[in-house]
């Protein structure tokens, strides 16, 4: 297990706490007092409180400990312990706030996004820590190192719509579902807005035969690198350079600008880079 210093302890935790405040606050002023049911096993918790009246809380804690059990040999000792830290947290807070029996508003719209992004937000604080809070994201990680090759979202979004699906048919509300789906929309959101920022970094693959004014242009006028690939035409075998390089999303119309401007018959590609390190973007060594 790599040594921590005591700042990145601290931060860490900081993390963590302020993660799983967020997280409560979302559920218990916003998503709880509207019937909204989040995914996870928060959302199982809830579907019993509404038909036993026991505490979220306490029964989160509860189901997550055979969750932590059945994980405990495949993650390390790290993992497990700032994963429970984080999950105790939240549900102490959640019935803690509970308690109040406050409501910031009673329009399920409302409640839905605004509980949403305050429950994304802080998922992505923990998540900052290298820890979870528990419950579908252990099942997820068990789930992918068995299956590596689908996604883990795919997993949590699979878990959450059986959640969903099953309070929609016990309760009869369809609409409080339909909310919950938005909610998870807006949650999923909220989280890559934490973990890679509102300004996200963009990949782009460009083949022209006018590559090195491209290149040159790209350089001279945007500031980026350039890296050259070969390539090979799949039909004609013929050799190609394709250029790659990484941007600032709000770059993209100045390099659609550029390309059109030396290519218009440029092949363009951009998709998205969640983490880039080096060279003007994040800074490898920090976490």
């Amino acid at each position: 297990m790599p040594k921590h210093s005591a700042k990145e302890i601290v931060r860490e935790l900081a993390y963590i706490v302020g993660g799983a405040a967020c997280y409560a606050v979302g559920y218990c002023f916003f998503f709880y007092p509207n019937s909204v049911v989040p995914g996870g096993v928060t959302g199982v918790s809830t579907i019993v409180n509404f038909l036993t009246g026991a505490p979220v809380g306490v029964l989160s804690i509860v189901l997550n400990i055979p969750l932590f059990a059945f994980a405990w040999r495949h993650f390390g000792l790290r993992f497990m312990l700032m994963s429970g830290a984080g999950m105790a947290l939240t549900y102490i807070f959640i019935d803690g706030f509970n308690l109040l029996g406050f409501a910031a508003t009673h329009d399920p719209l409302l409640a839905c996004t605004i509980g949403a992004a305050l429950n994304g937000t802080g998922l992505g604080l923990v998540y900052r820590s290298g820890a979870t809070t528990g419950g579908t994201d252990i099942i997820a990680k068990v789930l992918r190192q068995k299956y590596p090759y689908i996604n883990f979202g795919t997993f949590i979004m699979a878990l959450n719509v059986v959640i969903i699906s099953a309070y929609a048919l016990i309760f009869r509300r369809l609409d409080a579902a339909f909310y919950a789906v938005i909610a998870m929309f807006v949650v999923s959101r909220a989280i890559d807005t934490v973990l890679y920022g509102l300004d996200t970094s963009k990949v782009c693959y460009l083949i022209s035969n006018k590559s090195a004014e491209l290149d040159e242009a790209i350089t001279a006028t945007m500031h980026r690198g350039v890296t050259k690939l070969r390539g090979e035409g799949g039909y004609t075998g013929e050799e190609r350079e394709v250029l790659m390089c990484v941007i600032k999303k709000r770059q993209i119309t100045d390099i659609r600008k550029l390309v059109k401007a030396i290519d218009p018959n440029a092949f363009f590609i951009v998709t998205d880079a969640k983490d880039v390190f080096g060279n003007g973007f994040g800074n490898i060594n920090e976490e």
